[in-house]
């Protein structure tokens, strides 16, 4: 057992935290998953639902397939976080966005504070904002007094990926029709992405 803010759970994870449309940030979120348990620590994946204009629509507390909706619980008790997204006009969905939005809570009891944290994003052009959107899914992060992790150019992958991979997180080129397949290179830096996250959970 251990201890976090007075609560006591079973075993410490990291939260690999997405939203995806059209499965490509899915993909990414289980290889870094995968990444977090070859190093010894559970992984939890959870997604956010997708949200609407229209004011009257809500979503079904559990989702009909997939992985389930994060909680304010999930997020205040990890050990860790691995937060990503598909780009959005150079920026994080709107969904993750909302979701971040509801956390107030946590960051007036600095829940988060000085637990490690990474980012990781999709985009359908190999120039579509990969890199933007993972420097500003980090300022939430930072807010929340979160120490915000990248990947170090000691993974070779960074120095000859043709596709995705960044010091700033994990990324993929989906391509247009996001049916591209995850390249070795993109996902070797998504596995030492988890592994860096339980590294720096540990100490």
């Amino acid at each position: 057992m251990w201890a976090v803010e007075g609560i006591f759970v079973s075993e410490p994870y990291i939260l690999v935290l997405y939203y995806s449309r059209h499965g490509s940030t899915r993909q990414l979120a289980k290889l870094i998953a995968r990444g977090v348990e070859s190093a010894g620590m559970t992984a939890r994946l959870r997604t956010v639902p997708a949200i609407s204009t229209v004011c009257e629509a809500t979503a079904a507390t559990i989702p009909d397939h997939g992985d389930l909706y994060c909680t304010l619980d999930d997020l205040s008790q990890c050990a860790g976080l691995a937060l990503g997204s598909p780009t959005r006009f150079g920026n994080m969905a709107a969904p993750l966005k909302y979701f971040l939005d509801g956390t107030a809570a946590l960051w007036l009891n600095g829940a988060l504070c000085d637990k490690p944290a990474a980012v990781f994003t999709s985009t359908s052009s190999l120039h579509g904002g990969q890199e933007s959107t993972l420097l500003t899914m980090m300022l939430p992060l930072l807010h929340h007094g979160m120490v915000v992790l990248g990947l170090p150019y000691r993974e070779a992958a960074l120095h000859h990926t043709q596709s995705g991979g960044s010091p700033y997180g994990a990324s993929h080129w989906a391509g247009n029709d996001s049916q591209r397949p995850i390249t070795a290179d993109e996902q070797a830096l998504c596995l030492a992405l988890g592994k860096r996250l339980v590294q720096f959970a540990r100490k």
